[in-house]
């Protein structure tokens, strides 16, 4: 807890954004955090709750009070301490976490949630500033040697926890840098990738050992899925050559729009459309990048995805950027006593939709119109929701100018061939199938073989990945050795 009497006394303070106009000019990150003072203020309004929602709202359990405490104290040095001790990359979590653990926030019930992202935020930026963030390799080696194929948030915070446990960590990716759908999915404005860099630059210190473009298995044929691998390595090599095997592979495999015309140029998954920009962004050449430049925009799918979908769009200059969504609009504010300390379902508006963006809610895609093969408009009805069952309105047809549709509807599982490649068993939706027990957790039906992350658990956030990838990293420890000291 902060102050005893601060939530009485402060109100909640945001993050500032710069203005829109400077901005969209680069793609550069723009949340202006808390200054020092700023945040212990946010730290003083932690009050005295009794039972600490938010721990339980945290996925990866961060000790919230600890640090807000800690940070109202002036003691950043121990904040940040603590802060490590359940969270592998908090600079990751503290710009593109939707914090559950706010919505979890015993305050929340009646009034405004503590800051407690933005806290976060401002506690790992100082810790690298006073080079608090240093490697820990091991004091000892195990002489175990694990693989661990795709480099996303889950397969990062498993390979740290396994380099530091003293094992030989070998960490594969078929791309051509570190960081899966951090440095691929999520725009360089919401996450610049020098933050991916220098978690890199000290797992190498602990000992980790990074293969870039290398696939593991194999993609199906016509594949959409991004992938610039210079390298294939078979299931069965890695099956022999290492003690373990552990899949963080993401759930790649996006939701399709199958519709007619979806076969017209210029129809693209978001996944398709992101990946080019950030590569561009780090310098990258593409012979063909696909742009928004000019172009009649239609985002498709109201979800994080679809909203980069937008700020990216609106970087390259579009005409117009219209985003739409499947299920009606929801209330600006949720019925906090029937919702809290879950979290709710409401409006949010991004800092994409504030620089410019038309959403349409309950609206559905009928076809998409062209000419000469290249997309020109799309047709699209309202709908209504009548006992969970989707109702077309009759005589709410509209032809929609669209010169770029990006598909941004969710992704259904993880790439099956890379599954199959190991004979990992699959449940119902398509994941890897395994569980989450203290014992045997993470385990699938193959020997040595263990799945975490969207690849276990299907399209997740960030910090679910960042605890899957923890906890399997104690799981495969725990198999190896007998016994583990890693936290779970």
């Amino acid at each position: 807890m902060g102050k005893v009497t601060g939530f009485m006394e402060y109100e909640r303070l945001e993050e500032g954004y710069e203005p829109v106009a400077k901005r969209l000019k680069n793609y550069k990150e723009f949340v202006i955090g808390l200054k020092e003072d700023e945040a212990k203020i946010q730290g003083a309004r932690c009050m005295d709750c009794g039972i600490p929602f938010c721990n339980n709202g945290c996925p990866v359990n961060n000790v919230i009070p600890d640090f807000n405490d800690l940070v109202y104290r002036g003691d950043w040095a121990n904040a940040f301490r603590v802060l490590d001790s359940t969270n592998n990359f908090p600079e990751f979590t503290g710009r593109i976490c939707p914090a559950p653990c706010e919505a979890a926030c015993t305050l929340n019930f009646n009034d405004e949630a503590v800051g407690i992202k933005s806290i976060e935020h401002a506690i790992i930026d100082r810790a690298w500033a006073e080079g608090w963030v240093v490697p820990r390799p091991p004091k000892a080696k195990t002489g175990k040697k694990i693989a661990v194929v795709g480099s996303g948030p889950a397969g990062l915070a498993a390979s740290q926890q396994l380099a530091r446990a003293g094992h030989e960590v070998t960490l594969f990716e078929k791309n051509d840098s570190i960081g899966g759908l951090l440095r691929f999915g999520i725009p360089d404005f919401k996450m610049e990738k020098s933050h991916i860099d220098r978690r890199v630059e000290q797992m190498k210190a602990e000992g980790v050992r990074f293969r870039t473009g290398v696939l593991v298995g194999a993609l199906p044929e016509g594949s959409k899925v991004t992938n610039w691998a210079q390298e294939i390595v078979s299931a069965e090599e890695l099956k022999s050559q290492f003690d373990a095997v552990l899949l963080t592979g993401g759930a790649e495999q996006s939701r399709d729009l199958p519709v007619p015309g979806r076969d017209l140029d210029g129809v693209h998954f978001a996944m398709e459309f992101l990946p080019q920009q950030n590569k561009v962004n780090a310098g990258g050449k593409l012979k063909s990048q696909i742009m928004a430049t000019g172009k009649h925009v239609v985002v498709i799918g109201g979800g994080d995805t679809g909203s980069d979908c937008v700020g990216t769009s609106n970087r390259h200059g579009a005409k117009s950027v219209t985003q739409f969504e499947l299920l009606p609009m929801p209330p600006e504010q949720e019925n906090k006593p029937l919702v809290w300390p879950y979290w709710p379902i409401k409006l949010r508006t991004s800092s994409s939709h504030e620089e410019g963006c038309e959403r349409a809610f309950a609206i559905a895609t009928q076809e998409f119109i062209g000419e000469k093969g290249k997309v020109t408009a799309l047709k699209s009805v309202h709908v209504e929701w009548k006992d969970g069952k989707m109702i077309e309105v009759p005589g709410s047809e509209k032809v929609i100018p669209a010169d770029l549709v990006l598909l941004a509807m969710g992704f259904v599982s993880p790439v099956a061939t890379v599954l199959d490649a190991f004979g990992v068993d699959k449940d119902a939706r398509g994941n890897a199938k395994a569980g989450t027990d203290d014992l045997g957790g993470y385990r699938t039906n193959v020997d040595k073989v263990f799945a975490a992350g969207d690849m276990r658990r299907g399209q997740s956030l960030v910090v679910w990945a960042i605890r899957e990838g923890r906890q399997a990293a104690r799981a495969v420890d725990q198999y190896l050795m007998g016994a583990s000291d890693l936290p779970r």
